[in-house]
C-alpha cells in the first residue's frame, strides 16, 4: 500500500502531512496526483467522502514556487458557504509550514472585509461562486494572475442554480489555465459546461457515476404520512442505542423547523438545525456542537448535503426522499466515509415511491423495504403540504365533471396547436381589419380631388 511518501512532497508539506497525522492516501488522491501534476485539464468522478479535496490540493502544493505577485494564482470555488470555510481549514493545515496565504469568500458576511483582505494581497483564494462574481465586477478580485481553477462539487453547483455566475467567471478568465474539476454525479448539465468551456478533461473516475458507497447499508420503510414518519424516527432513535450521529435530511426549511419542534418535545436540546435562513455564525455553532458530540443529531436540507465534512456519521436519515436521484447519494455520502461504515435510512411516503425507484435504476441497486415496527402509531392527521391541493382549494364547491366526449378534446387539442405562420398565412381574414388612420387619409384625399 502506498504512503504519501511515495509523493515526493516538499519537507515543509510532508511535515504538515504528518502532524495531521494522514499516512496512506486514498484512491482518488492517487488516481489524480499524476494527471494534476501533468499540467493536463482533469474531470474527476468520485463520490462524497472519498479525499477529494486533498486530491488537488497536494499536487497544487507540491508544485508552489514563491511569485513576487499580490494577485491570486489558484482559485477554488465551492457550491456552499460551509464549504469554503472546510476547505480554508484544510488548505491552511497543509501549508501552516509554508508561505502560503489563503482567503475564504462568501455570501452573508460584510463583503468590504473581504475586499480589504484581498487588497492586501492572497494566493489561494476559496469562494462560493455569487461572491466571487461579486468581488470580480467591483474589480477587487483578478482572474488574470491565475494559474489553476479548480472547481469542487461541479454537479452541486450547477444544482444550486450557479450556472450564470460559473459561466461568468469563466468568461472573465484568461484561456491559459488549468482546470481541475471534480464531480460526484455526471449530469447533463455538467456535460453542457464541460463542452462549452473545457477542451477535453481527463476522466479519472472511482466509480461509475451514482454509484453509492458500498460501505452504507441503504435500508427503508413505506410510510403513509409525515406524522407517522416521526413516530417511527423517535421509535428508532429510542430503540437504537447506535444512532449517535445522526442526519436528518427534509427537503425544505419549513419542515426542517416543524421536525425540530415535533422532535425536542421528546429529545430535548439533542438536535440542531442547520437551513440558509439562519446567520453564519448560528450554523458553524451548531455544526462544532455536533462534531464535538454535543448534538446527537442535526436536522438539515439538501442545500448543506454538500457543505458537510463532519467524521463518525453513524446514520443518515432521509425523513423525505429527495427529489432529485443524485441528491440521495449525496447525502447518504455523508456517513460510510474515510473506510467506514454506515446506515442510510429512508422514510417514503406514498407520493416519493417513484422517486425511490428512479433512484434505484440510477444506482443499480435496491433499497431493503423493512415492515414498520408494530408498536408505531400510524398518524391518521397529513399537514398541509401532504393534502390534495385541488381538493384543499375547492371546499364548499362542486368539482366541474368532465363529461365531454372524445370528438371534444381532439377538437380542443387541435385549437391549442401554435399557428407558427401567423395570422396573415395559415388563417388568413375575409375582411382587413379597419385601419382608422389609413381611411381618415384615404378620405382627405378624395375631398381634395
Amino acid at each position: 500500500m502506498k504512503t504519501f511518501l511515495d509523493f515526493d512532497l516538499p519537507k515543509s508539506l510532508q511535515k504538515a502531512i504528518d502532524a495531521i497525522g494522514l499516512v496512506n492516501p486514498t484512491p482518488i488522491q492517487e488516481k489524480s496526483f499524476s494527471v494534476i501534476l501533468s499540467g493536463r485539464d482533469m474531470m474527476g468522478i468520485a463520490q462524497t467522502g472519498t479525499g477529494k479535496t486533498f486530491a488537488y490540493l497536494l499536487p497544487i502544493l507540491k508544485q508552489w514556487k514563491f511569485q513576487q505577485t499580490d494577485s491570486p494564482r489558484i482559485l477554488i470555488l465551492v457550491p456552499t458557504r460551509e464549504l469554503v470555510v472546510q476547505v480554508q481549514e484544510e488548505l491552511e493545515k497543509l501549508v501552516q509550514f509554508m508561505s502560503v496565504r489563503v482567503i475564504g469568500i462568501y455570501g452573508g458576511v460584510n463583503i468590504n472585509t473581504q475586499k480589504k483582505a484581498i487588497a492586501e494581497g492572497v494566493d489561494i483564494v476559496v469562494g462560493t461562486p455569487g461572491r466571487t462574481m461579486d468581488l470580480a465586477l467591483d474589480g477587487v478580485l483578478r482572474f488574470d494572475t491565475i494559474q489553476k481553477l479548480v472547481i469542487d462539487e461541479f454537479d452541486e453547483i450547477l444544482n444550486l442554480g450557479f450556472r450564470f455566475q460559473l459561466t461568468s467567471i469563466l468568461a472573465m478568465m484568461k484561456n491559459k489555465r488549468q482546470n481541475i474539476l471534480f464531480s460526484a454525479t455526471m449530469t447533463e448539465d455538467v456535460d453542457e459546461v464541460l463542452d462549452d468551456y473545457f477542451d477535453f478533461p481527463e476522466e479519472v473516475s472511482l466509480a461509475p457515476s451514482g454509484t453509492p458507497l458500498e460501505k452504507i447499508k441503504q435500508i427503508g420503510y413505506h410510510i403513509p404520512n409525515f406524522l407517522t414518519k416521526i413516530n417511527l424516527l423517535k421509535h428508532l432513535l429510542l430503540e437504537d442505542n447506535t444512532m449517535n450521529r445522526v442526519l436528518i435530511f427534509v427537503n425544505n426549511k419549513k419542515l426542517v423547523d416543524t421536525t425540530f419542534e415535533l422532535l425536542n418535545d421528546d429529545f430535548e436540546s439533542q438536535f440542531g438545525v442547520i437551513h440558509s435562513n439562519k446567520s453564519q455564525n448560528y450554523r458553524l455553532n451548531t455544526m462544532a456542537a455536533f462534531q464535538k458530540g454535543e448534538l446527537r443529531g442535526l436536522i438539515t436540507t439538501d442545500i448543506m448535503a454538500r457543505g458537510l465534512d463532519i467524521s463518525d456519521i453513524s446514520h443518515v436519515i432521509n425523513l423525505q426522499f429527495p427529489e432529485v436521484e443524485e441528491q440521495y447519494i449525496h447525502r447518504i455520502g455523508r456517513t460510510g466515509r474515510a473506510d467506514k461504515e454506515g446506515i442510510a435510512i429512508s422514510l417514503i411516503s406514498p407520493s416519493e415511491e417513484e422517486l425511490q425507484v428512479e433512484t434505484e435504476i440510477l444506482m443499480n441497486t435496491e433499497i431493503s423495504i423493512l415492515a414498520v415496527p408494530s408498536a408505531v402509531e400510524i398518524a391518521e392527521k397529513k399537514l398541509d403540504f401532504e393534502k390534495d391541493k385541488r381538493k384543499f382549494k375547492s371546499i364548499g364547491k362542486k368539482l366541474k365533471q368532465d363529461n365531454k366526449g372524445e370528438a371534444f378534446h381532439e377538437k380542443k387539442d387541435k385549437n391549442s396547436k401554435v399557428n407558427l405562420g401567423g395570422p396573415g398565412k395559415r388563417n388568413p381574414r375575409k375582411t382587413k381589419p379597419r385601419n382608422r388612420a389609413v381611411e381618415a387619409k384615404r378620405a382627405a384625399k378624395r375631398k381634395r380631388k
